[in-house]
């Protein structure tokens, strides 16, 4: 066996003073310094744990107790919080929350970018910073004729936390979910078992139109056919009449992957509306769409802010999704395109257009590392670039792409500040200064952060 070199070792219950935050927002304390993690522990405070892990680096407790408390801790107002993985941080003030999301960019700037000087301004967040999200997807669980519906434990694929309601759910997801487990249930639909692969119900994804007041649900099931399903849309419908859409989605795999490829109308239309700002949006089953609309007002405006268009300033929106930032940028450009590698998307997006009589917008299937150059090729020079792409960020060929096509401002939308910071380092080794960086908080209560960066190319 190894010679033991941690100074603490797993199941040790010692008293521990917490110093800082990691990135995931687990209080950080040292012993011989040696550092611990410990979830839901705040800087300030001094606790008794329990050490659950020791590696040779660093290791991991458990709150057992906070002795000394510190002055921005709070009341989590979800019974479930310490048990319920979907949000980390309800036990924090929210003004302790818009700081450390504010910290964590500068972190990574400085660390993974090594750009320490980049301006990163104070995020910006909610006035009310609950019942935010428009879509809901829960897992269901239990037995026929008494279901369960809620989110998954901490750390856990297999254990539903049992909740009737999610306080940072619309209202309105809460009570289309709560009736839908109500009504399955009532007429014996059995539950997906992902430990032998059988049952039907699988998810209950219910997505709402805050502006609309439209809602859609999506019934997700194992199985091509669902049982009952003529008595459980007619109860739905006639007891919801803000139910514009009841969707079919079928998964038959054996994977985490919450839906299928086919989807199916069982009543209503294929898709509800909703707008952010003057734009209005249908939204299908599908449809990538933010979570929080008052916020994506907030991030797209800034995003728009950094483009700096003019009249006749042609714009690339790369990974354009539905088009929702493209058709912000279509308000102020002569001519934005759009391209995007899910074909659906690229549909909703000319339908969208469409939608809001914009015809100075051109969408395209594709990968944008290969669809770029093309443009180029036939004389595209765009004065402005906005990227937004997944949490993996960039592939090293998309940057080379942007930078090959030089356009005077690059606009990088990121919901990774890691990812975020990497790239950024390659663009400025290709000509573009990082001048400005503004933290969105599109999820609070959570970890997330949604950045704005806007990069100016260097003029020599």
């Amino acid at each position: 066996m190894s010679k033991q070199t941690a100074p603490v070792k797993k199941n040790d219950v010692i008293s521990v003073h917490i110093e800082d935050l990691s990135h995931e927002g687990n209080g950080v304390g040292k012993v011989e310094g040696y550092p611990l993690f410990i979830p839901h522990a705040l800087p300030g405070e001094q606790t008794t744990i329990k050490v659950v892990k020791a590696n040779k680096n660093f290791g991991f407790g458990k709150l057992l107790e906070v002795k000394k408390k510190s002055p921005d801790r709070v009341e989590p107002p979800c019974d479930v919080f310490y048990k319920c993985g979907g949000c980390q941080i309800q036990h924090m003030s929210y003004r302790m929350q818009l700081e450390m999301k504010q910290n964590q960019v500068k972190n990574v700037m400085r660390k993974i970018a090594h750009m320490p000087d980049v301006p990163v301004h104070p995020t910006i967040g909610m006035a009310d910073p609950w019942r935010y999200r428009n879509k809901v997807s829960i897992p269901v669980s239990g037995k026929p004729g008494d279901l369960i519906t809620g989110f998954y434990q901490m750390r856990s694929h297999h254990i539903i936390e049992d909740m009737e309601t999610c306080v940072v759910q619309d209202e309105v997801n809460d009570r289309m979910v709560e009736a839908v487990r109500r009504i399955a249930s009532k007429l014996g639909i059995a539950p997906y078992d992902e430990k032998t692969d059988r049952g039907v119900l699988r998810h209950i994804m219910v997505r709402t139109g805050r502006a609309s007041n439209e809602t859609m649900i999506v019934i997700i099931t194992r199985t091509k056919k669902l049982p009952h399903q003529q008595e459980l849309v007619h109860e739905l419908v006639e007891t919801y009449p803000q139910i514009k859409s009841i969707m079919h989605n079928i998964n038959d795999r054996r994977t985490n992957v919450i839906m299928g490829k086919q989807t199916k109308l069982l009543w209503g239309e294929p898709f509800i509306y909703d707008t952010i700002g003057d734009i209005k949006f249908a939204i299908s089953a599908k449809s990538f769409y933010q979570v929080n609309p008052p916020q994506t007002k907030k991030l797209y405006e800034k995003a728009l802010e950094y483009a700096g268009l003019e009249e006749n300033d042609t714009v690339i929106d790369a990974y354009c999704g539905i088009g929702t930032i493209s058709l912000f940028l279509a308000q102020k450009a002569k001519k934005v395109y759009g391209v995007e590698i899910v074909p659906e998307a690229i549909e909703d997006a000319k339908n969208n257009a469409l939608l809001n009589g914009m015809e100075n917008v051109e969408f395209v299937v594709g990968q944008a590392e290969k669809v770029m150059p093309a443009w180029k090729e036939k004389g595209l020079n765009p004065d402005v670039i906005v990227v937004d792409p997944p949490r993996k960020g960039c592939e090293a060929d998309f940057l080379q792409a942007m930078i090959e096509m030089e356009p005077k401002r690059i606009v990088y939308v990121s919901c990774n500040p890691s990812t975020l910071a990497r790239d950024l380092k390659i663009l400025a080794d290709g000509g573009y200064r990082a001048a400005e960086i503004q933290p969105v908080d599109m999820f609070p209560q959570s970890m997330h952060v949604e950045c704005v960066s806007l990069l100016q190319r260097e003029t020599i």
